[in-house]
């Protein structure tokens, strides 16, 4: 099946693990991609890309001026299209531009996805600008094939109280994508220093300045008792002084951007934990995601911690994927990591890793599925207006 994919950031890693994972399971991809600039610089897309712009982040308007611009070259390139079978939007303003897309193609028959990776604050916030915002996505949502989300959170919370959907979705959560063969996992179930100190990791998008505070009051209250890694690319517009930030703490270093996906068994390996929670809009979207740092964690024996009553804290609690602190606070992460006893450490690492691969990691029957939800879509249409036709 030809699969034409519209995504925010050609470089950033879940755009790159969503296309090969396509790629890999013997689909043709073409995709229309932003840029943003706080990430992979020097990343080559491999797959077929029409390059529509270079966008900065949080920039809401700036952000709709860029859309746009977009449907230009949309237009420029609608040829792109032939064949598709699916169309693939990753994100709102994605959508927008997948439904675009499609008119201009002349093919209104090709079902489009719209993979919801988050809900952005714009949309949660009071008054008529969100009010705007989600009258916006319900029009083009329900003119959509399929809704896909990485979290029932997202359903539960948003999409059914609060925008009404009921058309079909499909929940494919932030498994990892390795394609070929398996990275090998763990070797031990041993604490790395035998819990002193503990070795603490935060890896991936580094966004969150609450989890910064957290972590950097918890490096100062245990000291020597805790080693906390950073891994992963720093968002300045979020956190412009984190390396200042830092410095203060000994026990704290930052390691920089790692590859993806072959940087994650180093990344992993070398932590007793992580620090699975998103903080960055409580209340909301970080209450209800399930991030890929839990699946991650979980292939590669570190276990995980988040916070009781988030969709993350119940799927580490449900799924035994480690611990959960009842607030997001350093004395109660510090409470935690100074009450554990390294036996129990050890052996819950020892149920982590004699898990099944699958419970963290993609199959191609998941990626498959998307597709099949979505052409089933298609193809029931044409069912119905064949019999119409015979009436």
């Amino acid at each position: 099946m030809k699969v034409v994919v519209f995504g925010f950031d050609a470089a950033e890693s879940s755009q790159i693990r969503r296309i090969r994972s396509l790629m890999d399971t013997g689909h043709d991809v073409v995709a229309f991609t932003m840029r943003r600039a706080n990430m992979n610089a020097d990343f080559v897309p491999f797959w077929r890309n029409i390059h529509l712009f270079r966008v900065g982040n949080e920039r809401v308007f700036r952000r709709l001026l860029v859309l746009l611009l977009s449907c230009f070259k949309i237009a420029w390139n609608c040829g792109e299209l032939r064949g598709a079978g699916v169309i693939m939007a990753r994100n709102f303003d994605m959508l927008v531009l997948a439904h675009v897309a499609r008119l201009f193609s002349l093919r209104p028959g090709v079902p489009i996805v719209y993979e919801c990776l988050d809900i952005h604050g714009s949309f949660t916030a009071p008054g008529k600008v969100a009010a705007a915002f989600r009258a916006v996505e319900r029009f083009f949502m329900s003119r959509s094939q399929l809704l896909v989300v990485s979290s029932p959170g997202f359903i539960d919370n948003y999409f059914q109280p609060v925008q009404g959907h009921r058309g079909k979705v499909h929940i494919l959560e932030n498994k990892i994508w390795f394609g070929g063969e398996l990275p090998a996992r763990r070797r031990s179930s041993a604490n790395l220093c035998g819990g002193r100190p503990w070795v603490l990791g935060w890896v991936g998008s580094l966004r969150c300045e609450p989890s910064l505070r957290i972590l950097l009051a918890v490096a100062e209250r245990l000291g020597k008792c805790v080693r906390i890694e950073m891994h992963g690319n720093i968002h300045r517009h979020v956190l412009p002084d984190f390396e200042r930030r830092i410095a203060a703490c000994p026990n704290i270093t930052y390691h920089g951007p790692y590859s993806y996906p072959d940087g994650l068994a180093q990344v992993y390996s070398g932590c007793d934990f992580v620090w699975a929670q998103d903080l960055w809009q409580t209340g909301a979207n970080s209450d209800w995601l399930l991030p890929n740092r839990i699946y991650e964690a979980g292939y590669f024996g570190c276990l995980s911690i988040a916070v009781a009553g988030t969709e993350t804290g119940r799927k580490v609690a449900a799924d035994d994927l480690g611990y959960t602190v009842e607030a997001a606070t350093p004395a109660a992460l510090a409470g935690l990591l100074e009450g554990l006893d390294p036996t129990e450490v050890e052996t819950s690492r020892a149920r982590l890793l004699a898990r099944p691969s699958s419970d963290f990691i993609y199959t191609p029957e998941d990626i498959q599925a998307v597709l099949d939800a979505a052409a089933q879509h298609r193809l029931e249409g044409k069912m119905i207006a064949a019999g119409s036709a015979a009436v």
